[in-house]
This record gives C-alpha cells, sequence and structure tokens, in this order.
C-alpha cells in the first residue's frame, strides 16, 4: 500500500502535526498557496513533492507549474490550485486535487476522485484546520481527513486550559498516527497508557469506517479519564 500525504494553502505555516501525519508518505501533494520556499524545502525533505502554484505564491514560484498532470503511486492524477481553472475535459484521472477555498471536500465522480485537502497553515476565521492521507492499494483509494487539533494561542500563552474534549481528541489523533504507521495494538496501548480492549476498540472503529477522524471516534465510543 502506497501512502499520498494531500495538503494544500499552508501560507507558510508548517505545523509540528502535519509534518508528524507526512511522515508515513511515501509522496506528498501540496495544492498551492505556499507562500514560501521553506515550506517545499521542508517537504521536500520527508519525500517526493508534486506541487502547483497559488495565486499567492508570488515571484518566487515563477517556476512552479499551474496545473500538474502525472502518474502518481499508479494513479492518473491532476492538480491545480482553484477549481475554476478545471479545464474542460478531466476524463481518464483517478485523483483530481485542488485547495483555494479552505475548505475540506471531498466527492466521487465514477471511478474519479475529487478532493480539496482545506488549509492547514494559518486557522482562517473559524474553520477546521486540515489535510488529508489518501491510501492506495490495487488502484483502489481511500481518503482519510486529518483533523489538526491545536491549542489556542490563549492555551499557549497559560490563560485557558485546553477543555478535556480537546484533550481527548488530541490524544486519539496520536493514537490514529500510530495506526497509520501500522504499529500494532500491544504497542499503540503500551505507548498511550490505555488497555488492550480500548486500543482494539479504537483500530476497528478508525479501520472499519474509511474517513473517520479522531473526533469520529471520540463520537463512537467512550474514552477512559485517567491512563
Amino acid at each position: 500500500m502506497k501512502r499520498i500525504g494531500v495538503l494544500s494553502d499552508t501560507h507558510g505555516k508548517l505545523r509540528e502535526e502535519v509534518l508528524e501525519i507526512l511522515q508515513g508518505c511515501d509522496v506528498i501533494l501540496h495544492a498551492g498557496d505556499c507562500n514560501t520556499p521553506q515550506v517545499l524545502e521542508r517537504l521536500q525533505e520527508i519525500a517526493p513533492l508534486y506541487v502547483v502554484r497559488g495565486n499567492a505564491d508570488k515571484e518566487w514560484a515563477e517556476e512552479l507549474p499551474k496545473t500538474l498532470s502525472e502518474k502518481i503511486c499508479g494513479l492518473r492524477v491532476f492538480m491545480v490550485h482553484n477549481k475554476k481553472e478545471f479545464p474542460a475535459d478531466l476524463t481518464g484521472y483517478d485523483l483530481i486535487v485542488y485547495g483555494h477555498s479552505h475548505k475540506y471536500e471531498e466527492r466521487r465522480d465514477g471511478d474519479c476522485l475529487y478532493l480539496n485537502p482545506g488549509s492547514c497553515g494559518p486557522r482562517r476565521f473559524s474553520q477546521p484546520v486540515t489535510m488529508a492521507v489518501a491510501e492506495v492499494e490495487a488502484g483502489k483509494i481511500r481518503v482519510r481527513r486529518k483533523d489538526i487539533v491545536q491549542q489556542t494561542e490563549k492555551e499557549l500563552a497559560g490563560k485557558e486550559k485546553p477543555s478535556e474534549e480537546a484533550l481527548t481528541v488530541k490524544r486519539l489523533g496520536a493514537i490514529l498516527r500510530d495506526v497509520d504507521r501500522g504499529k500494532s495494538v500491544s504497542e499503540i496501548a503500551e505507548k498511550h497508557g490505555i488497555t488492550q480492549e480500548t486500543a482494539e476498540q479504537i483500530c476497528r472503529l478508525y479501520l472499519t469506517h474509511p474517513g473517520i477522524d479522531a473526533v469520529g471516534v471520540k463520537e463512537k465510543m467512550a474514552m477512559p479519564r485517567n491512563r
């Protein structure tokens, strides 16, 4: 199985959670609005990178393509920053990636998957901070939405403690990343200080519900409060 990290609209900011998720990916796709070459340089240190130019990518990005059409991990992939710039004919593609709106979107049209990973850069208004990981096996694509849970500036400044719910979701996010890395149930239970039964329940929910995230897993189970 191949794993493709899909992100967009980082706007000069690479969060630690994003870098951690990307560590297990074979390839990275960035759908534009990187804002700085440093973002691309850091991503290239992790895995082979495919990127298109966004409207916020200025003079430094003149050599970046506006569109990309490549075969990646056995998939025919098309990428552009703004979906308003889709060509008239997108026949023959397996995966179409775009960004710009900062809003996560995932839909299928026949055998083709359209994916906007949202923005995992600076938070815009109250919109969630997201990216995606596409898992490719035997020509089939399964997408996992990744919601990036971070403390607010107030919390980091010590003015406000993170809620129990936020801590639970953050903890679950770390567990799901270990599932993605292929860690066993026993390894996950030991690392995160939870029972084998709880670890099995989390893994089962995650693996049997394509697209579910930490919030979704939390809603389907009751996590223990004490480690």
